[in-house]
């Protein structure tokens, strides 16, 4: 499995514009083949803050996610709401493996 960890920070005044644009990108990434896991989710405490748990059965899988008309239309339409660029990191799932995924 590959999981990619992104933490995000809005302006927020455009915190909710994010979040609406987010949930539909999330909800079609979750149509991909490749795609097990999208987890969207917002501090408890500073809201303008997020984080997106996604896990993708192949690296490969990740790669064709961001060429998705979806993502790239979600990934031009946040990009002047960012506060801070996001972050994203890259791992290898040691547990569960693709079998404990389903």
């Amino acid at each position: 499995m590959y999981v990619v960890c992104v933490t995000i920070r809005v302006v927020s005044e455009k915190v909710d514009d994010f979040l609406q644009a987010t949930l539909e990108n999330a909800r079609q990434s979750r149509q991909e083949a490749g795609n097990v896991r999208f987890d969207v989710l917002q501090s408890e405490v500073e809201p303008s803050q997020f984080f997106f748990y996604e896990v993708y059965r192949v690296k490969d899988d990740f790669a064709r996610h961001q060429q998705t008309p979806h993502y790239l239309k979600w990934k031009e339409a946040v990009a002047p709401w960012m506060a801070t660029p996001r972050q994203g990191v890259r791992y290898l799932s040691c547990y569960p493996d693709a079998a404990g995924w389903k």
